[in-house]
């Protein structure tokens, strides 16, 4: 007679993209904010994924001033379903992001203000690490630096040295 094998339980999987607040400023501060692009592209694929929606999850990061609203409402709306506190409002954070994107057609110095775009993404975030916490409690938090993402900041970094080294050749 054939021995049954038990088979574990499906591990649940977190409701939103995992990311600690501090590498998601750092590796968008590095990236000159691209990471906020891969960060909606990740929600977005979890929700198609989990939703089974026939969407794009490419396509509305990449369109990110349009759908920016719908995600962070969307966030709202699952965390609170979960009993879990929501702090922001997603119209007032997405006019926060686009405003603060937008600052990088500023003249010099005042373009500097861009980098902190990613701040409309804390308060969100927060939430989406507290609902996933609920959902999938022993999911990784996603705090370490992969070697891809010391690379973003390498070249972020370079990048952003040669744009002061160009201010003051031209300055």
């Amino acid at each position: 007679m054939a021995e049954e094998k038990e088979t574990a339980p499906p591990v649940p999987s977190p409701f939103y993209f995992v990311v600690s607040p501090v590498k998601l400023v750092v590796l968008s501060v590095a990236t000159l904010g691209i990471y906020e692009l891969y960060w909606f592209y990740e929600n977005w694929k979890l929700i198609k994924e989990r939703e089974k929606l026939d969407i794009m999850p490419f396509w509305r990061a990449f369109f990110g001033f349009f759908f920016c609203h719908s995600l962070f409402k969307h966030i709202k709306d699952s965390a609170g379903s979960h009993g879990v506190a929501v702090t922001f409002g997603p119209g007032t954070l997405t006019l926060a992001w686009i405003l603060l994107t937008l600052c990088w057609r500023l003249p010099d110095p005042f373009w500097l203000i861009s980098y902190f775009a990613v701040a409309a993404f804390l308060p969100v975030q927060k939430t989406v690490n507290t609902l996933n916490s609920l959902v999938a409690p022993h999911h990784d938090p996603n705090t370490r630096f992969s070697g891809l993402n010391i690379a973003g900041i390498v070249a972020g970094a370079l990048l952003f040295i040669l744009v002061v080294i160009a201010f003051f050749i031209d300055g």
